[in-house]
């Protein structure tokens, strides 16, 4: 189900990438830069067959479905953003905060009363703060899990990326693609000293971030002792992962993610949008926080595992409304699950 970037798994017949580590297209045996299973797979008695691999092409085209299922998307008129001041590429690094105002000037919540966003939201809170501290799942935080999938899952959004896959051979039912998500997304590794200590899930969409008051910290206003905190990670002294807009908007309304500029609005004039933010959370700094902005969570949900399925390691390339954009996916390849396949490490939209 998972094509690494080393195999041919899945990928015959796919197109030449600079990108990719090695190759599978039928021509690679004349280049001599085949990955080393492409006989395996690609050969005339091979396990996979070109048709079931996923071309550029067929994920530019997916993607722009996937675009127009996003039915729980928000409304222009159910955010306004105040991106103020504009980072040259010599300004993302220097931790200045250039804004004086929140990015967000208003946001309806009752976007987060559907189902998708209220079960999404509730995971948010389910996280240890610092890597190397284990995690306790307990069963509520399992039932959590599984709502969320279950929601995304009733998606139209969900259902046609599910179709596409079960087209390609990846995944025989839609029991089988939701266990595998679960495994990817909130299956636990280590980040840290040998605990299990973080997830996908945990690391894209919740962030990870030092303790209050550790070495590098920018104040932020009003802090004072006993401030609440957000759960999340630590990881070296600086901000990781937090990708997702809702989890931003959340600790930007209670004091603790402070905006300092973007480097990047992305072309679209609707929602989802792109923005590349400098901030800090609770006083640690982000030099460059990609983010969709104003997508519901199924979108982006089913876009990076989407990515991290047919290009982990790669950057994917996709169109969204008439405009090209990139997503980039790691698997964590210091531990796997299911006889071989990889935990998601990070995905992230790419801004230039």
């Amino acid at each position: 189900l998972y094509t690494a970037p080393d195999s041919c798994e899945g990928r015959c017949g796919e197109p030449f990438s600079e990108e990719d580590e090695c190759h599978c297209h039928p021509e690679c045996v004349t280049r001599h830069n085949c990955c080393e299973d492409y006989e395996r797979h690609c050969g005339p008695d091979g396990f996979s067959s070109s048709r079931d691999s996923i071309t550029d092409q067929e994920l530019l085209e997916l993607s722009e479905r996937l675009y127009r299922a996003d039915h729980n998307k928000a409304r222009p008129s159910d955010i306004a953003l105040n991106p103020q001041h504009l980072a040259g590429p010599d300004e993302t690094g220097d931790k200045q905060d250039r804004s004086p105002q929140p990015l967000y000037k208003y946001v309806n919540e009752e976007l987060f009363s559907k189902p998708t966003y209220a079960s999404f939201i509730k995971l948010l809170d389910n996280y240890q703060r610092a890597t190397g501290r284990e995690e306790e799942v307990t069963a509520e935080e399992l039932r959590e899990q599984e709502r969320f999938l279950q929601e995304v899952m009733k998606t139209e959004l969900m259902k046609e990326l599910f179709v596409f896959l079960q087209g390609k051979n990846r995944y025989s039912s839609e029991q089988e693609f939701l266990q595998d998500l679960k495994q990817m997304w909130f299956g636990l590794y280590s980040r840290g000293d040998g605990e299990q200590d973080s997830s996908g899930f945990e690391h894209v969409f919740s962030g990870t971030a030092p303790p209050q008051g550790g070495a590098g910290a920018v104040p932020r206003p009003g802090a004072h002792p006993g401030s609440p905190l957000p759960l999340g990670e630590v990881k070296k002294g600086k901000v990781s992962g937090f990708h997702n807009w809702i989890r931003f908007y959340l600790l930007e309304k209670q004091g603790i993610v402070n905006y300092f500029s973007h480097n990047f609005d992305g072309p679209w004039d609707t929602y989802p949008d792109v923005l590349g933010l400098q901030f800090s959370w609770d006083g640690f700094y982000k030099e460059v926080g990609s983010a969709f902005i104003g997508c519901s969570p199924e979108f982006e949900f089913g876009l990076y595992s989407l990515c991290f399925l047919t290009r982990p390691g790669r950057a994917c390339h996709l169109s969204l409304g008439g405009h090209r954009l990139s997503i980039q996916t790691y698997p964590w390849t210091k531990s796997s699950y299911g006889g071989g396949r990889s935990f998601i490490a990070t995905a992230y939209v790419m801004s230039p």
